[in-house]
């Protein structure tokens, strides 16, 4: 089984502030820091290259690189320099992000698996084998490298399709705002099913949640519905709703979603919901912290602190 881990994810506002954040994350005793990237946000995979070299030992990992706007040869370039200065730290994360965001930008968005699909093995072959052969109906690629690196090459995924897709071909799975029952319950077999159809065992899980220690419920709720994106995209609303939440299709947050989702209250009451998640499946967590009530920088340190000490707890 691969070992159990609770790392953060690192806003991408600035690279000062991103680059500040995981030096911190890793002095807490976090061993895990995670960067989204899209749209005109900085780019996630240049930021990791900086902190490489400011780093001695925290992993480094995306969650997600939007596949579409990026040929896999363009990703695998920018992953070499990571790996090259951080050996072993870093994890590459990618996934097709969703039909609204990429027609926004004019990307057709067509076949997300079936594109999924052939972006992992082509970054897969040229990473861990060092050359890659391939002609598939969306990507094409004949190139190698130096040698051989030790990247994970994992995926999101948020419906039961993709987590199959994940245990079929990737070196893990990335979910977000995935209820815990839900991952235990429809994630988890999906990533069974694709594992043994492909032969190989079930890959880890990273089941990222957004985690916020606080002890008052109506400032928890305001947070979250001013910083976590409501469910607008179909494919969360559909998750939600395969949850068990049909209220989902309002486009807005519950508050019943938000408890079944923010890992939230004292200190106590968030370690447990941690080892909760741990408990039904989850190889790593993935926390987002959201800073709540009127003082965000004492919310967000208590967050953080609470974060480091169940990392030590769950891996000293």
């Amino acid at each position: 089984m691969s070992q159990q881990l609770i790392g953060v994810a690192v806003p991408s506002e600035t690279a000062q502030g991103a680059l500040a954040m995981i030096e911190r994350a890793e002095q807490l005793g976090i061993p895990a820091a995670w960067m989204t990237t899209g749209m005109a946000r900085p780019d996630n995979l240049t930021t990791f290259a900086a902190a490489a070299v400011r780093t001695q030992r925290i992993k480094l990992g995306t969650s997600i690189v939007p596949t579409y706007p990026r040929h896999p040869l363009v990703v695998v370039q920018q992953t070499q320099v990571i790996a090259q200065l951080a050996p072993g730290r870093f994890r590459l994360g990618v996934g097709p992000s969703h039909r609204p965001l990429m027609e926004a930008m004019g990307i057709p968005f067509k076949a997300p698996l079936g594109h999924l699909r052939e972006y992992l093995r082509i970054c897969k072959a040229l990473l861990q084998q060092g050359r890659v052969d391939f002609d598939g109906a969306y990507y094409k690629a004949h190139d190698k490298i130096a040698q051989p690196l030790d990247v994970p090459v994992m995926a999101s995924a948020l419906q039961r399709d993709s987590f199959e897709l994940c245990g079929e071909e990737a070196d893990g799975a990335i979910s977000w705002v995935c209820p815990g029952p839900y991952l235990r319950d429809v994630a988890l077999p999906a990533m069974r099913v694709g594992a043994e159809r492909a032969g190989r065992p079930v890959p880890p899980l990273i089941a990222h949640a957004p985690v916020c220690v606080h002890d008052n419920a109506a400032e928890v709720y305001a947070a979250v519905r001013e910083q976590i994106m409501n469910p607008r995209l179909p494919f969360y609303q559909n998750m939600f709703v395969a949850a068990g939440f049909p209220e989902a299709k309002n486009g807005t947050w519950s508050d019943r979603m938000i408890d079944a989702t923010v890992l939230w209250g004292n200190e106590a009451r968030v370690a447990e919901r941690l080892q909760e998640l741990l408990a039904w499946g989850a190889t790593e967590i993935l926390a987002t912290p959201v800073p709540a009530g009127a003082n965000h920088s004492a919310s967000l340190d208590r967050t953080l602190h609470l974060l480091g000490q169940a990392a030590q707890a769950v891996h000293p």
